[in-house]
């Protein structure tokens, strides 16, 4: 049986992979089965597993847990980047920023506090920085601080992840918690709450389209391209009706004239700047001249498309139908001429029935071509953002030059090649399937290296007092979300759905979500919330987890 005792209690990289695989297979099926009242640790359970194999005499060799940490993070961190990145500069508009305002107010406040308690209790910053991020759930800082600190001494501490650890399963309870609070604080009853979210929604939804009766006399002889700059936005006209009744579906060429009536596709935002061109009124529905047309979703799979404008197409032109609307990463753009299409968009596309055939086989429209995995470009992005990563900036106060570090520069790559990757006509669309196998090997190889480094002073740090981490975490996780929750019902009057969402987000605590999401059926406002702030929250987690280190160490 000696084979078995080397396998479990040797040296080498095969007893290495043996008990890092063996460490997240249990921790992934304690996620699965341990749960209260529907609460789980979650794919934490790796990290506590890997301690306590660390602890009773396992180990990794040093240059296979020094190689599944790092590389684990940069893949958990890029996925996370290329998941994110395509809504992350859309998430600052259409209320977005008030919202992101709250969740960097969050962030802040965590770090001042850690910092608070680390000057009172006389805690090492290291330590605190471990317990902030174990209190707030968010295993992305985690890494980054811990990168930051061996870049700085040479060293790895492993009170970083034992601060983390210990944190952790209060903080996952103590986020619910202030949900709850909220609630019971302000005396919220869900069903007055739903009643008024859904006379707002009926107020505020989105505008689809306004139909408008051409009466301003800037517009006779112009050009549809020409309205977007006289009415200083974005538009796109879907339907066009003459005053003796011919209805046209029109072009960027098409010439208007006083007394048309035209159906305009425009943010809610603009709505009433497109009054500039004429007033409200209905069109008149000609059955028999719309009987043939029809409106189909069409996805962008065509490689040769990506990185393609709209315009440059000439799809009006050349088959006769009119794009309204494209849909990517969850968020609606406006189908204009200067657009860029990104693999995976999702095209209203609205024609005569053959046109708009003709138009799905120009996009491909084959979600199997999507199946396939660009290594390429993912790989690329890999390696731009470990060079980032390494990157020596300097800055004034600093007594050494900042890096981003390997976590701060994949998000960073990843998040810009999502965005403008197309317009270089780099294919950077993963899919979500793809994206989360990617995600979740990269946080189980990571979380283990981890729990593997730190298991051995576990134990004895958390009797020589590390039992207090659990009490400053409890402090981190409960002082920040009160005071923002109470200013954001207070003053900014935010419903408790979106409030919800605020919370989970600027934690990044999925659990929080799920539990969010079940409080109310009738709207989706939480998961909008959470998607809005979850972008930049992500990213401040990372860069801050640096900066507690690069300033306080």
């Amino acid at each position: 049986m000696n084979w078995l005792n080397s396998l479990l209690f040797g040296t080498g990289v095969p007893h290495s992979i043996f008990i890092l695989t063996v460490a997240i297979a249990v921790g992934i099926s304690l996620s699965h089965h341990l749960k209260f009242k529907g609460i789980t640790l979650g794919i934490t359970w790796i990290l506590f597993c890997a301690i306590a194999m660390s602890h009773f005499g396992m180990h990794l060799d040093p240059v296979v847990e020094t190689f599944a940490k790092d590389f684990g993070l940069i893949l958990f961190v890029y996925s996370i980047g290329l998941q994110v990145g395509p809504s992350f500069f859309s998430s600052f508009g259409k209320g977005g920023i008030k919202l992101n305002l709250l969740a960097a107010s969050i962030v802040l406040l965590g770090c001042v506090t850690a910092y608070v308690i680390h000057l009172l209790a006389g805690e090492d910053i290291a330590t605190m920085t471990g317990v902030l991020f174990g209190a707030v759930t968010n295993t992305p800082g985690l890494g980054a601080a811990q990168q930051a600190f061996t870049d700085i001494t040479g060293n790895a501490n492993p009170n970083i992840a034992s601060g983390y650890a210990m944190a952790y399963p209060l903080g996952v309870v103590g986020i619910i918690t202030v949900i709850l609070a909220m609630r019971w604080f302000f005396k919220i009853k869900l069903e007055k709450e739903e009643a008024r979210v859904a006379a707002e929604s009926e107020v505020q939804k989105e505008i689809e389209y306004i139909d408008i009766l051409l009466t301003n006399p800037q517009v006779e002889g112009a050009y549809i391209r020409e309205l977007s700059q006289l009415c200083h936005m974005n538009l796109i006209v879907s339907r066009l009706v003459r005053p003796d009744g011919e209805d046209e579906l029109p072009d960027v060429d098409t010439i208007l004239h006083v007394g048309d009536r035209i159906r305009v596709v425009v943010d809610k935002e603009n709505e009433k700047s497109i009054l500039l061109l004429g007033m409200e009124t209905t069109l008149p529905i000609d059955h028999k001249a719309q009987a043939h047309l029809v409106s189909r979703h069409v996805v962008v799979t065509k490689a040769e498309l990506n990185g393609k404008r709209i315009g440059d197409l000439n799809v009006r032109t050349a088959y006769h139908v009119s794009i309204t609307r494209i849909r990517r990463a969850g968020i609606e753009l406006l189908a204009t001429r200067d657009l860029y299409l990104q693999l995976g968009d999702r095209i209203t596309v609205v024609g005569e029935e053959r046109a708009v055939d003709r138009v799905e086989k120009l996009f491909g429209n084959s979600t199997q071509r999507l199946d396939i995995p660009n290594l390429a470009s993912i790989f690329l992005g890999l390696a731009l953002g470990v060079a980032a990563g390494v990157l020596p900036i300097a800055l004034p106060g600093l007594a050494q030059p900042f890096k981003l570090g390997i976590a701060g520069g994949s998000l960073v790559i990843a998040i810009l090649m999502s965005c403008f990757g197309p317009k270089m006509h780099i294919v950077t669309y993963t899919t979500s399937s793809a994206n989360l196998m990617i995600r979740e090997i990269g946080i189980a190889m990571f979380l283990a290296a981890v729990g593997f480094g730190a298991g051995k002073t576990f134990i004895p740090t958390l009797l020589d007092g590390g039992y207090m981490w659990i009490g400053y975490g409890v402090i981190i996780t409960l002082v920040p979300l009160l005071l923002v929750g109470i200013v954001a019902r207070l003053w900014l009057k935010i419903d408790y759905f979106t409030l919800m969402g605020l919370i989970a987000g600027s934690t990044t605590d999925p659990p929080a979500l799920a539990y969010a999401t079940t409080v109310s059926s009738t709207n989706d406002r939480a998961a909008v919330a959470y998607s809005t702030v979850y972008p930049l929250t992500m990213f401040l987690r990372v860069l801050t987890g640096q900066l507690m280190i690069l300033l306080f160490l």
